[in-house]
């Protein structure tokens, strides 16, 4: 049986819409099964929009896109973190694993091929946290022969992962104030991204509402490894101010063609060339944010 697919809308109708279609054109989208999480507004000023985002998705059971369609809504507003990690939760329950995508990831024709050939090879390789679908824009060695590679750092922009490796996450950090004061582990965290120690940090401080640190820092403490693909499977059409927790920016704004092509699984090791470009492209990263989280609070303040 083929993983199902979770979705997870909110107030973006246009870009659900895009997110939904590119899903709906990839090779094996009549053979999958999707769930559509649709949060609750968080305010006024956001229910025109949910409502706009749900009558969309309301229809999506008469258009035979996938083999099932499934939406729930909730009632209350979860936000993304806590709706991610209930509806995450739930369906893997259901199934021992699960692709996730959010409502502004278009995905290539052969995502899902991707996907399922990727959690079908890695299942019993118990270092393999999760698998990624999409490829941050760093340089690959030019003699680099694999289709794939390495990271200590799993991925939010279309994923999957099975079923014990999400039941090892412990959401409340609750070793946190070990971590924090321990220069060892936070090395360790931020061999993935020099932002992950201080995200972290602003996670358990109330500054952010970030499901993925967590998930990070789980995979970080068990020393377990993301496969992501040379070739990206994905592109984030979301970056442009319309998101609740992104900003504007080009960093990805690049376009992939569709793939026609087996991407070939193996068990490689770690390259050490990638995983510095891959750790040195979130330096700015975590500049951009602080820059933001600064701004934001110098707003708040009326300062």
């Amino acid at each position: 049986m083929l993983t199902p697919v979770v979705i997870f809308v909110y107030n973006r109708p246009q870009h659900t819409r895009r997110t939904i279609e590119a899903l709906a054109n990839n090779f094996l989208a009549k053979e999958t099964e999707v769930f559509i999480y649709s949060d609750s507004a968080k305010n006024n000023s956001n229910i025109e929009l949910v409502n706009e985002t749900r009558n969309y998705i309301d229809t999506l059971t008469n258009l035979n896109y996938f083999k099932k369609t499934e939406i729930i809504k909730a009632k209350k507003n979860k936000g993304l973190a806590n709706s991610i990690i209930s509806g995450v939760s739930e369906i893997i329950d259901r199934y021992g694993k699960v692709i996730v995508v959010e409502d502004d990831l278009i995905s290539s024709n052969d995502f899902l091929s991707y996907m399922n050939s990727a959690l079908d090879f890695y299942k019993n390789n118990e270092i393999i946290w999760s698998i990624s679908g999409f490829n941050i824009p760093i340089e690959i060695p030019s003699d680099y022969s694999h289709d794939v590679y390495l990271s200590y750092r799993g991925c939010s922009w279309g994923w999957a992962t099975w079923k014990d490796r999400w039941d090892k996450v412990d959401w409340n950090v609750s070793d946190y104030n070990k971590f924090k004061i321990d220069k060892k582990l936070r090395k360790k965290l931020n061999r993935g991204g020099r932002d992950m120690a201080n995200m972290l940090d602003m996670q358990m401080e109330g500054k952010i509402d970030s499901w993925a640190i967590r998930w990070c820092y789980s995979q970080s403490k068990q020393s377990r490894l993301t496969v992501y693909p040379i070739k990206t499977r994905i592109k984030n059409i979301g970056l442009d101010g319309s998101g609740t927790h992104s900003g504007i920016s080009t960093r990805y704004d690049f376009e992939f063609s569709n793939n026609n092509e087996l991407c070939n699984f193996e068990n490689v090791e770690l390259n050490k060339f990638i995983l510095k470009r891959f750790q040195n492209h979130y330096m700015k990263l975590h500049h951009y944010y602080l820059y933001r989280l600064k701004k934001l609070i110098k707003n708040l303040s009326g300062k």
